[in-house]
């Protein structure tokens, strides 16, 4: 955003806050500064609309109303005891989980979003925690595909893509209805109205090739009611339960519970001088046990296969790094 535009919008603001009138756009524009430079009515009529939807987006309550029956024309403000943050309490840990939260996102969009319920906070003076030390950085990867179909989700508007289905190289183009977009297993999809089928649907991002682009106007999509995305997802995923590998890991006594829970102890060793156990687990999702395994730092060593232990290492070497 430009600083004009930047400091337009904090005017109008101001403006808006200070009255308890509603101000019709003609005042607005003649008592907000950087209105005045529009070279037209209708340039000015584009400026002010941008502006609204911009505050909108950011969570501003604009209203919109007449100060009487006789008014011909609505006017804007914006109520006091609706803009003002209601006294926020954050225990220490609430507050360093907060912190946690907002460097978990690898997304450009996101971490722009995270960053600035971040600053809102700080505002209201609960103090955050952001460079909280933890043994391995936690990242949540979304797919390329992940921004565009969240940005249709809240738009409400259609969009269109090409799919590749599981075992198959085509790509078959598809326009979809977007309700939600879910994590589940490790991975995401969109969940909706699949206009080609006439069927409510589920895809999985990571299959979408290309651009995603918008169909048709804003605000025509309509999720429908007591619809549970992740249920829909977990039903209609892949049915099959037997295990895609096997692992031997060795674990260091007493520590990674979540590995003990889940695996079969086979035996005792010593690495590194460290006394440990052996273990064996079954994988059933490959690509997020690398994630899953390096989130317990210097506890769990993979020792076959060999293909896990690069993928562990290579998480805690960038981890490292960062």
């Amino acid at each position: 955003m430009s600083t004009a535009r930047a400091e337009r919008l904090v005017n109008l603001v101001l403006a808006l806050l200070s009255t308890r009138q509603y101000l019709t756009a003609e005042r607005i524009r003649g008592i907000v500064s950087g209105y005045a430079d529009a070279a037209s009515d209708e340039a000015f009529s584009r400026m002010f609309e941008r502006d609204k939807n911009e505050l909108r987006e950011l969570g501003i309550p604009l209203e919109t109303g007449r100060n009487s029956a006789f008014d011909s024309i609505e006017g804007y403000r914006i109520a006091r005891r609706d803009y003002e943050l209601g006294e926020i309490e954050l225990a220490p840990d609430e507050a360093t989980a907060v912190g946690l939260a907002v460097r978990l996102w690898d997304s450009p969009e996101l971490t722009g979003q995270a960053q600035g319920a971040l600053v809102k906070l700080r505002a209201a003076g609960v103090e955050v925690d952001q460079n909280a030390q933890t043994i391995v950085e936690p990242r949540v990867r979304a797919e390329p595909a992940f921004a565009p179909l969240l940005a249709a989700v809240q738009a409400r508007q259609a969009v269109r893509f090409e799919y590749r289905r599981s075992g198959s190289p085509e790509r078959l183009a598809r326009v979809l209805e977007p309700w939600g977009v879910v994590s589940w297993r490790a991975r995401w999809y969109v969940v909706g109205h699949d206009r080609d089928r006439n069927a409510p649907r589920c895809f999985r991002l990571s299959r979408i090739t290309g651009a995603v682009r918008v169909v048709g106007e804003r605000g025509v999509v309509r999720r429908p009611e007591g619809v549970n995305l992740l249920e829909f997802v977990s039903v209609t995923g892949p049915r099959d339960t037997s295990p895609v590998a096997r692992a031997r890991l060795w674990v260091a006594r007493g520590r990674a519970a979540g590995v003990r829970r889940r695996a079969t102890i086979t035996g005792s060793m010593e690495l590194g001088g460290e006394p440990g156990d052996l273990a064996e687990i079954d994988l059933y999702f490959p690509e997020g046990a690398a994630d899953w395994i390096a989130g317990h730092g210097a506890d769990v060593v993979v020792l076959e296969p060999d293909v896990l232990a690069k993928a562990v290492r290579e998480r805690l070497e960038l981890a490292a790094r960062a």
